[in-house]
């Protein structure tokens, strides 16, 4: 019954989750944290991270760690192509059709307007991770209970990557290598 039901909660994100994986971020979260409670925010913030580190899409390798931890490698299989199945499906018809009539300003008119709705996904999923980052689980959002030193990293990071044109890589590993110093002096 729990391939049944991976396979039905990662359909539904896979048929759902338009403009990628960022955007996708909060229909995972609705259904691994919120729903069926497969895992904490803090574990959903570690899906995040492994989703962000491993290649490939990040729907999909978080399809693939909630698979594998809620039901193993079949748990996987099952998450995993609950994930893509519809994705094949909808890409197919929509090819068939956008090739038809790509031409149309309707069609045009539409692709415009869910820009802004993939836009807020994001934002949204982002804004669940910095809150997770910052003040931890189920805590109130307050200065006194923030985590200053994630708030620094962060700045830090966002510095390197954005003024200093960074890659993005070296500055996860650099983050990492910092945190771990800190950690290991705290």
């Amino acid at each position: 019954m729990i391939y049944a039901t991976l396979f039905l909660s990662f359909f539904q994100i896979g048929l759902f989750s338009f403009g990628g994986g960022y955007a996708a971020m909060p229909l995972i979260q609705h259904q691994v944290i919120d729903l069926h409670h497969w895992l904490t925010v803090k574990e959903f913030s570690d899906l995040v991270t492994i989703s962000q580190m491993t290649p490939g899409p990040i729907a999909i390798n978080a399809a693939t760690f909630v698979g594998l931890r809620i039901g193993g490698p079949l748990g996987a299989a099952a998450a995993t192509i609950g994930c893509v199945f519809p994705s094949c499906v909808i890409v197919t018809i929509i090819a068939y059709f956008y090739m038809k009539y790509r031409h149309m300003d309707m069609l045009q008119k539409v692709l415009n307007t869910l820009r802004p709705a993939v836009i807020a996904l994001i934002a949204a999923a982002g804004l669940t991770i910095i809150v997770s980052a910052f003040w931890g689980e189920d805590q109130p959002i307050t200065l006194q209970g923030a985590n200053w030193t994630m708030i620094v990293l962060f700045a830090v990071c966002l510095f390197l990557m954005l003024k200093k044109k960074m890659n993005p890589i070296a500055v996860m590993v650099l983050a990492g290598v910092l945190r771990t110093i800190q950690g290991l002096l705290m």
